[in-house]
């Protein structure tokens, strides 16, 4: 029995490889005459150089009836007449346990040059998001090990939150801090778009040897292609993938989706797709939410997500920031004048939201939380008649309590990057800011 299936595998093997030929080359995109391909199907250019290398490209489009590839390195070795090999699947990257503690590439190769450790699985960059109606409902929190998420912006196992800051106010350092102290069981971090200089920083400095012991980081830099841009979403979502299949409960860390999206928009434009909302093309709106809603829970395990969104000149309102908000199950939002003011984390409470806080905790804390809010609240909504002296004591009993409780609430709300703080410390603490 076993015999025949595999004397009918033999049979059904394509033992041909097909060849096309480079036609032209357009900027960022290859034309190739041949050979029959998909779209995102990986094909092999081979360079008519000595080295013969062959560098991996995909079909990103078609043009009359040639292929429209583009490469996931540079193109300098490549010249007309360059045979394309089509490998007939879509880019397949390696996953298991082993890569816990490595530092890949968007193809997932180790970025220090390494062989990968034994014992992987071969996994699939590009899957579907899971059934709906097969996805448990969130009803857990997560330890997130920041006091400001932790007591009053719950995190449930399993939901997605966008963090939204313009330049250097504080995200990188965010997720680190949330990478060390989480309670998930892995950490998966995509560095997409980020500068050269700073990957090394991150790994070293934010995550730290403790944080990378329980991390996978996926980086494509912003020198790097378009394509190795995006795939670097798809290969560390397609990791926190495998590992939440195995049962664990992951953390995704993405900086940022934005450089996601503008990579793209690159893709897009070079396929000859009109700019629309801002430059950015049809599909960049269309890929972000396959790309978010991967993330999430399902029957065996859960990925708790966290997106930055690289916000343009402090604009909640562009189109980018709109869709993801839209998309996310909350969002934490990082104040320039709060940074500027030396709090850290410098997360406006009241322009943040966890849209499933209210179904994860309790009563008490609930309780809590929303009484610090209004306190919040009607201090900020009273603060220039406060600041010039023109508010008079006694005026409004629910101005006085703010100003009373203002320093308090400042105190309770600003954490040390190497400060740690659990759950339960964090909950109970605001208890005892009210007792």
């Amino acid at each position: 029995m076993n015999k025949q299936l595999y004397l009918n595998v033999i049979e059904e093997t394509d033992t041909y490889k097909r060849y096309g030929k480079v036609h032209r080359v357009v900027g960022l995109m290859i034309e190739s005459k041949g050979p029959v391909a998909s779209i995102g199907d990986l094909c092999f250019i081979h360079t008519p150089s000595e080295s013969n290398k062959k560098i991996a490209a995909e079909v990103v489009g078609f043009h009359h009836e040639n292929l429209l590839l583009m490469p996931y390195l540079e193109i300098k070795e490549i010249g007309p007449g360059s045979l394309v090999e089509a490998t007939g699947e879509p880019l397949q990257i390696k996953a298991g346990l082993g890569l816990i503690g490595q530092v890949l590439n968007s193809m997932g190769q180790p970025l220090d040059e390494q062989k990968l450790p034994k014992g992987l699985k071969t996994h699939p960059t590009d899957q579907k998001p899971p059934n709906p109606l097969e996805r448990p409902t969130i009803k857990e929190p997560i330890q997130v090990g920041v006091r400001p998420i932790d007591s009053l912006l719950t995190v449930g196992k399993g939901q997605r939150i966008g963090i939204f800051a313009g330049s250097g106010v504080g995200k990188s350092t965010l997720l680190g801090m949330i990478s060390r102290n989480s309670s998930a069981d892995v950490n998966v971090i995509a560095l997409i778009g980020e500068r050269g200089r700073e990957v090394r920083e991150f790994i070293e400095n934010d995550l730290g040897p403790e944080g990378l012991k329980r991390s996978v980081v996926i980086v494509a830099t912003s020198d790097q292609p378009a394509l190795m841009r995006v795939k670097g979403a798809y290969t560390a979502t397609a990791i926190s993938e495998y590992f939440r299949e195995q049962g664990y409960n992951v953390n995704l860390l993405m900086d940022s989706v934005t450089r996601f999206a503008m990579a793209q928009r690159e893709i897009g434009l070079a396929t000859g797709e009109p700019p629309t909302t801002k430059g950015y093309t049809p599909s960049v709106f269309a890929t972000l939410p396959k790309l978010l809603e991967r993330t999430g829970t399902s029957k065996e395990g859960s990925i708790t997500a966290f997106y930055t969104v690289l916000v343009d000149g402090d604009d909640l309102n562009e189109p980018i920031s709109d869709t993801v908000r839209g998309i996310l199950d909350g969002h934490f939002v990082l104040d320039r004048k709060l940074a500027e003011q030396g709090r850290f984390p410098a997360i406006n409470i009241l322009k943040s939201i966890s849209r499933v806080m209210n179904q994860i905790t309790d009563s008490k804390h609930k309780q809590f939380a929303e009484q610090l809010r209004a306190l919040l609240a009607t201090y900020e909504e009273n603060n220039e008649l406060i600041q010039i002296g023109a508010y008079k004591r006694g005026s409004s009993r629910e101005v006085d309590e703010a100003i009373q409780y203002y320093p308090s609430i400042i105190n309770f709300l600003k954490q040390g990057v190497h400060e740690e703080s659990s759950f339960e410390k964090s909950v109970e603490s605001l208890k005892q800011l009210f007792s």
